[in-house]
């Protein structure tokens, strides 16, 4: 049985003294394709660093909400600066020569994430639909972040900018409205570790509205590592527990869940 775990951080710092070693182990425990994800330009550097040097380390790079440039001046909420245009600009340069390289298969994370930041929702909208035309340009899908963003997000995507290649909402809420319309608009719906957590609410749900052929599976690691592994430090073995859940949800052996997701993450990646 072969997993995709198609969004994970290896470029993080919690995997820097050890991410040989865990990337090695990783590989033996049945995950023979993963997603390494970028979100600012630093990262999104190491990210086609460690893809380059492992055959099967895939790259998205991107710049999230939650890294786009501060400009110390601006006026919160207001239209996006001149400053900030030129040095989200400028970074996107960056990131373009970046996706040349033949292991990158998407521009993400990007998106919106009112979470975090609240003040600066109109520079995080401007950030998003920058990245979608630089997708689009480049032929490549997108990799969505959005928290606490459902509808400005939805309305981006339906109403302001036409976004060629579909992609994948990542670490996907359980927001049964942004499932039903992200699959409407054509999107792939990834799953990570809160669908297993005891307390987490509309899950199954979630899961049953996730046709097979847009459904996908992620650790997201280091982050939100799934129950019964829940408050360690997260890697990408833990994906079968993704896996499990959906296997049991769907009235499926978790084999073809394996088959189903691995095939489904090579489609939209064009792996």
């Amino acid at each position: 049985m072969e997993l995709f775990d198609s969004h994970a951080h290896y470029n993080d710092e919690k995997f820097e003294n050890d991410k040989e070693q865990i990337l090695e182990e990783v590989y033996k425990s049945g995950v023979t394709k993963l997603v390494c994800a970028g979100y600012s330009l630093e990262v999104s550097k190491k990210a086609v660093e460690i893809a380059s040097t492992h055959d099967f380390v895939y790259a998205t790079v991107g710049i999230s909400p939650n890294d786009i440039p501060i400009i110390n001046d601006e006026k919160l909420n207001n239209l996006p600066s001149d400053e900030f245009k030129n040095e989200l600009e400028e970074q996107l340069k960056e990131i373009e020569k970046l996706a040349q390289n033949s292991k990158v298969v998407a521009i993400g994370e990007i998106g919106l994430d009112y979470y975090w930041n609240k003040e600066n929702k109109e520079n995080q909208k401007y950030a998003f639909k920058e990245q979608i035309q630089l997708a689009n340009k480049l032929n490549l899908p997108i990799v969505i972040h959005t928290r606490e963003a459902v509808f400005d997000t939805l309305n981006i995507l339906k109403n302001e900018v036409t976004v060629n290649k579909k992609g994948v909402f990542h670490c996907c809420p359980l927001n049964l409205d942004l499932i039903k319309e992200g699959l409407k608009l054509g999107f792939y719906i990834s799953f990570a570790g809160p669908i297993t957590f005891k307390n987490s609410k509309n899950a199954q749900e979630a899961i049953s509205l996730v046709p097979l052929d847009k459904i996908l599976i992620e650790t997201d690691s280091p982050y939100l590592a799934p129950e019964p592994k829940r408050g360690t430090r997260n890697n990408s073995s833990n994906v079968i527990y993704m896996a499990e859940k959906i296997a049991n949800v769907k009235s499926m052996p978790i084999e073809a869940i394996s088959q189903i997701t691995y095939e489904n993450a090579k489609r939209v990646f064009e792996i």
